[in-house]
């Protein structure tokens, strides 16, 4: 096991007046030099002290922890890639037989090659004391330098890859060839996978208290650098204006709204029927009227890769509806199963599993086979549930409803089984919820003037609040409307009380609420494009369907 190992000698630090004596305490200010941070027992009954100190032993503490950690994870990757090589060693020796010289020269190889990884490990297990003091008081390198231990690993082991070249190509003609390069190219992913879990760190040392906060975030690194780049750190403020020549009279009940992947196509339920509308940048025109659903409809949403939409309603159903050959929407299957009312549904890429959430307590799983079918039930909710989210990687969905428990369920990797593997309690019932990524997600409770930020904590896989975003809001009896991230935008979109808060994912996890839309009623409801172009609202005392448009961008 790597062990870390600290350059400096604890015996060596002495304070900077010359007492000659053992420090105890370390001065928390970033503005001294790294010897003047040290006292001792001597320093503390003379000297004045403005700034907060801590225990030695307490900072030897935290910062071998954290190193400890790094190097778990450093230590993870080399083993899993260790792993692969001694299965192309193993592959490489039945080969030997046929071609002893050639092959030896490839074993050699992959023997230098575990060697080096041995080493490169070695090399990063060791770490100076004042430059991870400095730093944690000057709140650097938050992500522990991982992702570039990773980066480098990437690059050497890309050195060795070419090592081998023609020594390897020469032996395409055996079935064991194609084998070695699918192992070769499972090294590659290997590191990839652990960029996907590489977890964020920040030290941070408060007033009066020092802890070491810890975020896991199985983000595809490079992808969220590219969102924060292109999209967070150029993007113009928000500024929505509604369309006027495009808003239509609509004296039904809008309760929800949704368009589909490429924006052309908007439907809206009014009362129990549902409207299809052609949707041309920015113009609507109503083509169709639905009428199966008995009862109002709540919700509706579209797949992503086919030309098909579902919809749930006060009913008890739920409803698939398909395209035809005419460009028109027909009834495909009714979903039956729920006891009372449906308030949310989410539908996954694949376009294979329905996950509904319903006034009857229960969250039910529906899969797509010849037909849609529900395969499993959850029952941890004890009243209606409000909303729900499936994360990125789509394994976890999260839960809020009137009961003020927010759920957690993943699906086992194993038998594919959804489990709820948290229970979080809150103050207030929660309305909506949604994933910003996959681990992070954001809760709107009723009747706040805030939204929660959620995100995992590595040392545990467990979500805690960690953030509140400040936004309009008032009372709100209206649990519909979900939230909404648009992720090419950085944009959540959210309904609260009688406003429509637009808010911005900033650099580095912030939030900030760039544009509130005061609708002076809480029956407000609507949604927004994919690309982020458009939003749409019907509310009460409008009593129209309005299209809104960012200007700005």
């Amino acid at each position: 096991m790597l062990t870390p190992k600290m350059i400096e000698n604890e015996k060596d630090f002495f304070c900077p007046l010359g007492h000659n004596l053992q420090v105890v305490k370390i001065l928390l200010d970033p503005k001294l030099s790294k010897d003047q941070r040290l006292l001792c027992n001597e320093c503390l009954k003379h000297a004045k002290i403005d700034a907060k100190m801590v225990e030695l032993q307490k900072i030897f503490q935290l910062i071998e922890d954290h190193q400890v950690r790094k190097m778990g994870s450093v230590e993870n990757i080399i083993k899993d890639q260790i792993n692969i090589i001694q299965s192309l060693q193993s592959i490489f020796d039945k080969m030997k037989q046929k071609v002893i010289q050639q092959l030896n020269q490839l074993i050699k190889i992959m023997m230098e090659w575990i060697l080096h990884l041995q080493q490169f490990g070695s090399q990063y297990s060791k770490y100076s004391f004042y430059q991870e003091l400095e730093i944690m008081l000057l709140n650097q390198n938050k992500t522990g330098n991982l992702q570039k231990i990773i980066d480098d690993l990437e690059k050497n082991n890309l050195c060795w890859t070419q090592k081998l070249g023609n020594k390897f190509d020469q032996f395409n003609q055996f079935v064991e060839y194609n084998q070695c390069k699918q192992l070769l190219k499972s090294l590659e992913s290997i590191t990839q996978n652990y960029s996907l879990s590489e977890y964020q760190e920040q030290i941070s040392l408060q007033p009066k208290t020092i802890k070491i906060q810890e975020i896991n975030t199985k983000l595809n690194i490079e992808q969220s650098l590219k969102v924060y780049s292109n999209h967070s750190t150029n993007l113009k403020p928000l500024n929505y204006q509604i369309i006027q020549k495009s808003s239509i009279s609509q004296s039904d009940t809008c309760f929800a709204i949704a368009f589909d992947n490429d924006c052309s196509t908007l439907v809206a339920g009014c009362d129990s029927k549902i409207k299809v509308y052609e949707f041309n940048q920015g113009n609507i025109k109503q083509i169709q009227t639905l009428y199966e659903h008995k009862e109002w409809v709540y919700t509706l949403n579209f797949m992503k890769k086919q030309k098909q939409f579902i919809s749930g309603s006060r009913d008890k159903s739920i409803i698939v509806w398909k395209q035809n050959q005419m460009n028109l929407w027909n009834l495909q299957q009714i979903l039956i199963g729920h006891n009372y009312q449906i308030f949310c549904l989410v539908i996954n890429t694949n376009d294979d599993l329905i996950i509904s959430g319903s006034g009857d307590k229960t969250i039910k799983f529906w899969m797509k086979k010849n037909e849609w079918l529900c395969q499993q039930t959850i029952t941890d909710h004890s009243n209606h549930v409000y909303g729900l989210s499936l994360n990125q990687q789509q394994n976890k969905v999260v839960s809020c409803g009137y009961d003020k428990i927010i759920l957690i369920i993943e699906q086992s990797e194993w038998n594919k089984e959804w489990k709820v593997i948290q229970r979080i309690t809150i103050e207030q019932c929660g309305y909506r919820v949604c994933f910003i990524d996959n681990n992070m997600f954001t809760l709107s409770p009723r009747d706040k003037e805030q939204i929660f930020i959620f995100e995992m904590n590595i040392m545990n896989n467990q979500f805690t609040k960690t953030k509140e975003i400040t936004i309009q809001c008032g009372s709100d009896g209206q649990c519909l409307f979900p939230l909404q991230y648009i992720n090419s935008k950085c944009i959540l979109l959210s309904k609260n009380g009688e406003y429509v808060n637009l808010i911005r994912k900033k650099q580095y996890g912030d939030f900030l609420t760039e544009q509130s839309i005061h609708f002076k009623t809480t029956w407000l409801y609507g949604g927004m494009s994919n690309d982020g172009e458009y939003l749409i609202t019907w509310d009460k005392e409008s009593k129209q369907i309005q299209i809104w448009k960012d200007e700005d961008q």
